[in-house]
């Protein structure tokens, strides 16, 4: 992350915390990420909604204990969401009588793995319009080229080479931190 869009976010977090109505600017620049990170671990689409919701409503009740260590905003997002999804499985289980394990648990994610996740939509942040535009529609909201390409009136190869270019940025950007 540059360090003109940590302080960005810091100065949005600390207004958040000011005033909770400005929590909806945080809200608006996460959203997408947490539900996609969600929705790839809870496959029911109104569960995922659901959990996407119970996230930000535990951000915006504890945005008070937030304190700025350094990793973006995001991974406490991510760490929130872990959480919550740990719990939904638990419930889960439970109600299906299925015995649950905590250290078993597949949907528990450490921080380290929260942390990468995090650097990398930094990363992605950080790319060309275009290319962002096109990694973001093609890994996070899972479209195809062919769907890309009619959204962005371009044609496949034109996609498929910005999607080359972006995965190369990224690429270069991740093993430079």
């Amino acid at each position: 992350m540059s360090q003109a869009t940590e302080l960005d976010e810091r100065l949005l977090v600390e207004a958040a915390q000011n005033d909770p109505s400005r929590f909806a600017e945080l809200y608006e620049l996460h959203f997408h990420r947490v539900y996609a990170y969600v929705a790839r671990r809870v496959r029911d689409r109104s569960e995922a909604q659901d959990l996407t919701a119970h996230v930000f409503q535990q951000a915006l009740a504890n945005l008070g204990k937030f304190k700025w260590k350094g990793a973006p905003f995001a991974a406490w997002l991510y760490r929130i969401a872990s959480n919550a999804i740990a719990d939904h499985s638990r419930k889960q289980a439970r109600e299906s009588g299925e015995a649950t394990n905590p250290t078993e648990n597949s949907t528990a994610v450490d921080l380290e793995e929260v942390e990468r996740r995090a650097r990398l939509f930094q990363a992605v942040e950080t790319l060309p319009d275009d290319q962002r535009r096109v990694i973001t529609m093609r890994f996070a909201d899972e479209r195809s080229i062919r769907e890309i390409a009619v959204e962005l009136g371009r044609s496949e190869g034109a996609v498929k080479q910005l999607q080359f270019r972006g995965l190369e940025n990224l690429r270069n950007r991740l093993a430079t931190n």
